[in-house]
């Protein structure tokens, strides 16, 4: 009999998967039948996420002692089988990958979903790639989802055509195509060394490695490590991203706002495996903490100095893939919850503020932008034009217009980090955690360092969001009034809504996110989760020992949450 429970790890992907492909049946002209099948498809991702997440809590009864969820395909046992895992952060992942592309897609469907061809199997296709790449429990099908999500993701990006779309995205698929080369060559010097690509299995077997194994492995790892920073835009290896997500369309740059953090999923994830036995450096503080550094200051000040809006938004993604790059580069997790508080709401604040841009570009005539950013430049101002005081007596600001601004306030309250929102409960998490680091590991060097960039970064937002508000709004006499449509406001108001709801509910949540810390921090019930499903079927005991069996090595878990 069909239990349903036990099918549902696998879910996530074969949702959109069946979406797509219903989709490709139907031409373009009829749209109704695709907009009701992905509104189908987001509703069960959401139910799914959300059930899969109380399994993984431990909130609903499920099938998971220890609120790790193990499917094997074909019922093929680990580390021979495909293994699909949901434990406490990929669950999250996917709760927060289907609200985004939920919210990202509703706002498509007012008009850009026109703009081309088979926008929406492209973005089932994208979602269906993400959901993978959080599930999948071996390396060669992490890279499998990575190039399933890229190629949907290349089809987004030159969605609606145009020069400078498509001259954005010759490099962002060059340098992703390059990035998934030096994947696979890693996987390759991985599989020849310890004979595995299970993670799980290789968190035992790289532990026993030795000699010239252990330095081919630790050039492996290297390049493993490489790929990964690419793909979370680290610099410099991130100058793809800023022209590819400026040019994108609002919808799909939105939902890109979650692609830089897989490659931050995938370091956390395999580092966290491979520390008991002695991380490779690619893994750990060694790169991690000194590339987020560089690609906290390199965002923060592309921030200042970007006059596009949507350049700004994009060096906005890069200052926070170096918050989280060098928050998770700390010793142990004690930054780690923080910084998982601090991936969740910056990912709904920017994929909203992608889509709120689009909408206040239409208040400005063309090119009012350009002109704004050219008086500021070279202090030119209107001298011959005078404003009276009775002129601004009683005048009626358009609720379009409030809406605007009162969305772009709540977008740079978030991004930057300032109070009431989400925005400032993770700010404040991250830096507390980090002088919490200062005295209790021999970190103090590096914590101080993460504080005041993290401050100054914060302040540098202030004066590029303000002089960008001052530019959009108030730079111009007159400002078009415009028609904003309901199903465009409202993914804006869910995703805002959404940080209010961190904040609301931060006690709960970062409750829910430090347990998560701290079970990255002892990775055996992963690892014996998977090697021990359904072991006594076909596979002897002796080949899948438990990680109790590897002693670890050296442990850095001096900072505990």
């Amino acid at each position: 009999m069909l239990n349903l429970q036990t099918h549902l790890p696998i879910l996530p992907i074969i949702i959109p998967f069946m979406a797509t492909a219903l989709m490709l049946l139907f031409r373009d002209k009829d749209r109704i039948f695709k907009l009701a099948i992905a509104c189908l498809s987001f509703t069960l991702l959401i139910v799914v996420a959300y059930v899969l997440l109380g399994f993984a809590d431990g909130r609903l009864d499920g099938p998971w002692p220890n609120g790790v969820g193990v499917y094997l395909l074909g019922d093929w046992p680990a580390p021979f089988g495909i293994v699909v895992v949901v434990d406490r952060l990929s669950a999250i992942m996917l709760l927060l990958t289907a609200i985004l592309g939920a919210a990202t897609w509703v706002y498509g469907t007012a008009r850009w979903d026109r703009a081309g061809v088979h926008f929406h199997s492209l973005f089932q296709l994208l979602i269906m790639g993400l959901n993978g790449a959080f599930l999948t429990g071996d390396l060669f099908n992490l890279f499998v989802f990575f190039e399933v999500l890229l190629a949907a993701s290349y089809g987004l990006m030159l969605h609606g055509s145009g020069r400078s779309r498509v001259n954005a995205s010759l490099h962002y698929i060059a340098v992703n195509l390059i990035a998934s080369f030096l994947l696979l060559i890693a996987l390759a010097m991985i599989y020849g060394t310890t004979g595995t690509l299970n993670m799980a299995h290789l968190a035992i077997k790289a532990g026993v490695l030795a000699g010239p194994d252990r330095l081919l492995f630790e050039s492996a790892a290297a390049i493993l490590g490489i790929a990964f920073l690419i793909k979370a835009a680290a610099w410099p290896l991130n100058y793809w991203l800023i022209d590819g997500y400026a040019n994108s369309a609002p919808p799909v740059a939105g939902m890109f706002s979650i692609m830089t953090k897989v490659g931050i999923y995938a370091l956390v994830r395999i580092g966290s495996l491979l520390e008991p036995t002695g991380a490779p450096a690619a893994f750990g503080g060694a790169w991690m903490f000194p590339a987020g550094i560089a690609t906290l200051i390199f965002g923060a000040v592309g921030m200042l100095a970007a006059h596009q809006t949507q350049r700004m938004a994009s060096y906005c993604i890069v200052l926070s893939s170096g918050t989280l790059l060098a928050a998770l580069g700390m010793p142990g997790v004690i930054l780690t919850g923080s910084a998982l508080y601090y991936m969740l709401s910056s990912v709904f604040a920017l994929g909203a503020f992608f889509m709120l841009l689009e909408m206040i570009s239409r208040v400005q005539s063309f090119g009012a932008d350009f002109l704004a950013a050219s008086q500021e430049a070279f202090d030119l101002d209107d001298d011959d034009q005078e404003v009276h005081d009775s002129e601004e007596v009683g005048l009626a600001i358009p609720g379009p217009i409030v809406f605007l601004g009162m969305g772009f306030i709540a977008c740079a309250l978030l991004i930057i980090g300032l109070p009431p929102l989400s925005g400032f409960v993770a700010k404040f998490s991250l830096l507390s955690a980090a002088l919490h680091a200062s005295s209790a590991t021999h970190a103090t060097f590096n914590a101080w360092l993460f504080t005041a960039c993290v401050l100054l970064s914060g302040f540098l937002g202030i004066v590029a969001f303000s002089r960008t508000g001052i530019r959009l709004f108030w730079s111009f006499d007159a400002l078009n009034v415009p028609r904003l449509r309901l199903i465009e406001a409202l993914p804006v108001l869910s995703l805002i809504f959404a940080c209010v709801v961190l904040s609301v509910r931060a006690g709960p949540i970062t409750s829910y996110l430090e347990d998560t810390a701290r079970y990255l921090d002892q990775p055996g019930a992963y690892i014996n989760a998977v090697l021990q499903k359904n072991a006594d079927r076909s596979v002897n005991q002796t080949a899948v020992p438990k990680v109790e069996d590897v002693a670890p090595t050296t442990r850095n878990s001096g900072a505990q949450p």
